[in-house]
């Protein structure tokens, strides 16, 4: 199968290229430079017709779609502005030069996050609910909304609600493993917040299942089935890298550091990935121990 992969550089992007790769599948990676080898192509997200010279897709029979300014920074409202806009300009441009193809690929995948939800309060939460309020669960549904020109031209398009995605050399997993492995890891604010997590390896499976699953769309929750607390979470890496974390950072000093952006680090989010198992993606680590465990032996 011939699959083109924007945001490939990525931390999931970067995956799942290589796992396709391995799989025996032909990866065209969409590049925002000058390409540097014939399995390259240059695109320009925020351009008209994205960039793309004509033709350049056509036969493409896969496209999964990653591309997005990193969220994990403070946000001024400069960079929110940069956050959406690289979301649904480039998801809208993108989903315009597919549906235009005079043969056009099967699937587009996109990326999301379970940011649709916004705050809720620990309450479960699973593909059926409505969107949330809040700066990301707008930024969310607009990223969605922005792949119907593909939808209405006949492609398959699902939408990958992604939680936090554990993985050692990125995400907040690798920004803060260096600091559990000194004794310095710390829970946030109260701790009793729920986080959506997913490891990269499951992240990595549900995309490929999700790709083969002819018919499967829409939005699917890419998390474990067994969210956990922050308190839970920073435990648990404190047992994996056999080092205390007894240290918490309170939600003003949190607020202080990272403005913005700190109100959705102390956010509920419970979302499980209801629709996954429903179609039987059989999750490799759906235990936090057994999760971290695997991803720090990568």
């Amino acid at each position: 199968m011939k699959v083109a992969v924007t945001g490939s550089s990525g931390l999931i992007g970067s995956a799942v290229a290589s796992e396709l790769r391995s799989a025996g599948h032909q990866v065209i990676r969409l590049v925002r430079r000058a390409p540097a080898g014939a399995d390259q192509v240059r695109w320009d997200p925020r351009a008209p017709g994205a960039g793309l010279d004509p033709g350049a897709l056509e036969g493409t029979e896969a496209v999964l779609h990653f591309a997005g300014a990193p969220v994990a920074r403070r946000w001024t409202p400069a960079y929110k502005a940069e956050i959406k806009a690289s979301r649904v300009e480039g998801t809208r441009n993108l989903a315009t030069v597919l549906a235009g193809l005079t043969s056009r690929p099967a699937v587009l995948i996109c990326g999301s996050a379970v940011g649709w939800y916004g705050k809720t309060g620990g309450r479960e939460v699973d593909e059926s609910a409505p969107s949330g309020s809040g700066f990301l669960a707008g930024v969310v549904r607009e990223w969605e909304a922005a792949a119907d020109p593909a939808r209405e031209a006949g492609i398959r398009v699902v939408h990958c609600r992604s939680g936090v995605v554990l993985a050692k050399r990125g995400g907040m997993l690798g920004t803060t493993l260096s600091l559990f492995r000194v004794g310095l890891g710390a829970r946030m604010g109260s701790g009793s917040q729920y986080l959506s997590w997913i490891s990269l390896t499951d992240e990595v499976g549900a995309i490929a299942f999700l790709l083969a699953s002819e018919g499967l769309s829409g939005p699917f929750d890419l998390t474990s089935p067994n969210p956990v607390t922050n308190a839970t979470y920073t435990a648990a890496l404190a047992r994996a890298v056999r080092r205390p974390a007894l240290l918490s950072v309170p939600a003003p000093v949190l607020r202080l550091a990272a403005g913005e952006l700190a109100e959705e680090i102390l956010a509920d989010v419970r979302a499980l990935p209801r629709r996954l198992l429903d179609a039987g993606y059989d999750f490799r680590y759906p235990d936090i121990d057994a999760a971290l465990a695997a991803e720090l032996r990568q």
